[in-house]
């Protein structure tokens, strides 16, 4: 007789599977980050540290409501992704500029937050992971984590088009290659999935802010100059238009 789960330890894991449609998702989700940041803090001219306790604030109350929830949303969780990428946006300009720490240092006290985030989830609930997500413990590094890593990406983005030069197309580009080693090391090596899981994280992030910036920049500056609010308002309807596809499929359960 085949084994069954007992259908009381059955709970319903709450991300989603990490499909190339999430990998989609979020790229769209970074991009519309940097573009709608940039539009509250320099369209509007409220500034990057209003501007970042303004979207901080979205950040605590849609995290709120998503760790407590009881099961995968699809909408709930994109939209405390989107918070992440907007206040990563404003918090990452905040420290680059404002507190004038530069793109490197702005990006070297993200990276030592980040590691700090990591080695104290590793420490606290003994292992890291980014695929089952059920205890509001781990969920909460979890998003924690997801913070820290999209401003990083933010102004690691920002570094590699203005600081090293390579313009917003050459830093897409850059990225980009970067991704697909990643994915090639996913497909073709037995390295660590949450090792490679969290450097794609990290790295859709830049990747996003320089095709946002790409969008939204002027002719002289090497974008196309759509506009934040413009560019935001087409990103915002692609995100739900792919989540609304994706979700389609819902998350498994998992069991415990």
């Amino acid at each position: 007789m085949p084994l069954t789960a007992n259908p009381a330890r059955t709970v319903l894991n709450k991300v989603p599977q990490v499909t190339l449609a999430f990998w989609l998702i979020k790229i769209c989700a970074t991009t519309l980050g940097e573009t709608g940041g940039d539009a509250l803090s320099m369209t509007l001219k409220l500034g990057y540290a209003l501007s970042t306790a303004i979207f901080f604030g979205v950040f605590l109350l849609t995290l709120f409501a998503q760790v407590s929830a009881k099961r995968y949303n699809p909408a709930l969780y994109w939209l405390v992704i989107l918070s992440t990428t907007t206040a990563g946006t404003t918090m990452s300009d905040f420290l680059d500029r404002t507190a004038h720490l530069g793109y490197i240092g702005g990006s070297l006290v993200l990276i030592g937050v980040l590691v700090a985030v990591l080695v104290a989830w590793r420490l606290t609930l003994g292992s890291i992971s980014f695929d089952h997500i059920v205890d509001p413990k781990v969920e909460t590094f979890y998003w924690t984590t997801i913070l820290f890593s999209n401003t990083l990406g933010t102004a690691l983005g920002d570094f590699m088009s203005d600081d090293a030069g390579l313009g917003y197309q050459g830093g897409a580009l850059v990225i980009g290659g970067a991704l697909a080693l990643i994915a090639g090391a996913y497909f073709f090596t037995k390295v660590s999935r949450t090792l490679l899981f969290w450097l794609a994280f990290v790295l859709t992030r830049p990747l996003g802010a320089t095709l946002g910036d790409t969008l939204t920049k002027t002719h002289a500056q090497g974008g196309l100059d759509l506009g934040t609010l413009p560019s935001s308002l087409v990103l915002a309807v692609a995100m739900i238009g792919l989540v609304f596809l994706a979700a389609r499929k819902p998350a498994p359960a998992t069991t415990t």
